[in-house]
């Protein structure tokens, strides 16, 4: 066995000294599933490889604007999410078009999920995001959307057109929902309630939109129990998908200015196997039938003050369903119905 192989294969914790390449595939084919992933998920909808191209269509945010509240969510700096190609001030067209670029070198017959993800991307008239949804739909290769809002910005007339847009393409409503903890979501300067969270996500799911949510593990305050029990609430709502990610302190943002005043009050996940435990707790709590389409989130470096581990995101995956086999943890393995 080659020793690049054999490398990948330790890395998925596989790999044993006695076993020959075939016996080690047979192995791998015959453990049950660890949890439900995105990209095997997609596969119900589409025969061919699926990437999500990021988009900066110019919105702002409520908490941004006065609606809500000035400055944002504490944590929040929009830099974090965009690549290169997904800059404001260029069309949505040309902003997929570079994004097609960036990736078709990998896999040259790929087709691309038009993912509204920076700020709030149902902060406008029903007429706009009209507009800009279905320029992105029009761009060749382009298969579906995926849109990222909060919970308090979904209105009745934008979810009819939502509802009948769900008729005829991919659609994946995505609500940043970030703790299903009320006193944490005040402390975050959140704006919105975990009440109005599961409002939305029931109106939305009520619909036939595929709809999803994504939460930080880490948060001031929070202690692991109060993490998972809120795994416990988000399984029992009509969700598709959920995104976990670290906290991670942000240059510029008030949440960096706070942990100067109280490093104290913070728990950055210095050592990623506390993080890789803390998500196999989350895990194993979790509804069998929710896809997990994401564990950790990468902010540039030069923005990022903590924690820092090194690894890219499928360097995690490896390490979490090597640790998930060795502890024998699999997706709803403790789910309370």
């Amino acid at each position: 066995m080659g020793a690049r192989r054999k490398h990948f294969i330790k890395l998925l914790g596989y790999y044993n000294e006695s076993s020959t390449f075939g016996q080690i595939l047979h192995s791998m084919s015959t453990i049950p599933l660890l949890y439900n992933d995105f990209p095997t998920f997609l596969k119900q909808y589409f025969p061919f490889k699926v990437q999500k191209i990021s988009l900066h269509a110019g919105f702002t945010c409520p908490n941004r604007d006065g609606t809500k509240g000035y400055g944002g969510c504490t944590y929040c700096n929009n830099q974090t999410f965009n690549p290169d190609y997904c800059q404001t001030g260029r069309s949505i067209t040309r902003q997929l078009e570079e994004g097609k670029l960036f990736f078709a070198h990998k896999y040259p017959a790929m087709k691309y999920l038009a993912y509204f993800q920076a700020y709030t991307n149902t902060y406008a008239e029903v007429e706009t995001l009209r507009r800009l949804y279905e320029e992105a739909l029009a761009v060749p290769d382009v298969v579906g959307l995926v849109i990222g809002t909060r919970p308090d910005c979904m209105p009745p007339a934008l979810l009819d057109y939502l509802a009948e847009l769900n008729q005829r393409t991919f659609l994946l409503v995505e609500y940043g929902i970030e703790s299903t903890d009320e006193q944490t979501l005040l402390r975050i300067h959140r704006g919105h309630t975990y009440a109005q969270a599961v409002e939305a996500v029931e109106r939305t799911a009520a619909t036939g939109i595929l709809t999803g949510t994504h939460i930080i593990l880490g948060l001031p305050g929070e202690s692991d129990e109060q993490i998972t029990l809120q795994c416990d609430r988000l399984s029992k709502l009509p969700l598709t998908t959920l995104k976990l990610h670290q906290l991670q302190l942000i240059r510029g943002t008030q949440m960096a200015h706070d942990y100067l005043l109280h490093p104290e009050e913070f728990r950055l996940f210095h050592h990623v196997d506390d993080y890789l435990d803390l998500v196999i707790a989350c895990i194993q709590r979790l509804r069998p039938g929710l896809v997990l389409d994401r564990f950790v989130s990468q902010s540039p470096r030069e923005l990022l003050i903590a924690p820092d581990w090194g690894l890219k995101n499928y360097e995690f995956n490896h390490r979490l369903q090597k640790r998930m086999r060795m502890q024998g943890a699999y997706q709803g393995k403790l789910y309370a119905m």
